[in-house]
């Protein structure tokens, strides 16, 4: 089993860690501090970091969210840190410079992206700190979570599929996961195998007939989806190169010439997970 001090997840002891906020549409996190490396992860707007040091343009965060520690533009970050008030729970939506539709948008902005109300409002239209204007039905209060992570990940189907995404423009496989399970009030890890080892509680003879339930999650090696039913599975694959469903038995068939059989499958007691603070995310003062 995976142990808690993962590279991953561990900022070194040094450094400022000052926090700051994501002010850009998405922020990528980088394997190196470099514009070319490879994305491992995204930061998505509103949601806040810990920085260690800085090295040219990119500085070395760890996201307060999941623990992920890797490089990031220094130019997507600003402070102070704002109390977030809203959230986006759109698929994705424009923030406009001005409370119009015919307005310049500012940039888009994907689910799950944190915001916080300066307090005006124009007709339907809500202003936010650092981003713009945004139609009021496309947000909620931030208390207001979603009680069903499989219909959260269903909004996502259509998505292109991004090594290292969470955001609307792209997702990776366990990016949907934490997005879904993250928008019902439960912190879930950011990597397939973290989530294999960390996440839920492991299901028993989940391959026999009637044994998987919707919002089970499935796992390969590398690999995760989450169920809609006992028979349909939902995943961002990059062998279709987009977020999509189908029936569970053949796609177990076909990853298996490529990746292996799936390595097992967990199941999250909701009523338990809504709140509580993981283990596995241990962040430093």
């Amino acid at each position: 089993m995976l142990a808690y001090d993962d590279p991953r997840l561990i900022l070194p002891s040094d450094g400022s860690r000052e926090r700051l906020q994501v002010s850009a549409g998405v922020a990528s996190m980088r394997k190196r501090p470099e514009p070319d490396a490879t994305q491992v992860s995204q930061i998505l707007f509103g949601e806040t970091v810990r920085l260690h040091h800085e090295e040219g343009e990119f500085g070395l965060v760890q996201n307060d969210g999941d623990g992920y520690v890797s490089w990031v533009l220094m130019e997507a970050l600003s402070a102070p840190v704002l109390t977030p008030t809203h959230r986006i729970t759109a698929p994705r939506l424009h923030a406009y410079a001005k409370p119009k539709v015919i307005a310049a948008p500012n940039f888009v902005l994907g689910y799950g992206a944190l915001l916080t109300a300066t307090g005006a409002q124009s007709g339907a239209y809500l202003e936010f700190e650092r981003a713009g204007w945004i139609a009021a039905h496309l947000v909620a209060p931030i208390d207001q979570l979603e009680t069903d992570p499989a219909s959260v990940a269903e909004a996502f189907i259509g998505t292109p599929y991004l090594w290292g995404g969470r955001d609307c423009l792209g997702l990776d496989c366990s990016g949907l996961i934490q997005i879904a399970f993250g928008a019902c009030g439960i912190p879930c890890p950011r990597d397939s195998d973290m989530q294999a080892a960390w996440f839920g509680d492991p299901i028993e003879d989940w391959d026999q007939p009637g044994q998987l339930k919707r919002g089970d999650l499935i796992f390969w090696d590398g690999h995760v989806g989450i169920m809609l039913d006992s028979e349909t599975l939902l995943h961002s694959n990059g062998t279709f190169m987009t977020t999509m469903k189908e029936p569970l038995a053949p796609a177990i068939l076909r990853i298996a010439k490529e990746y292996g059989e799936p390595t097992g499958a967990r199941r999250i007691e909701m009523s338990d997970a809504v709140g509580a603070a993981p283990a596995w995310l241990t962040l430093p003062a």
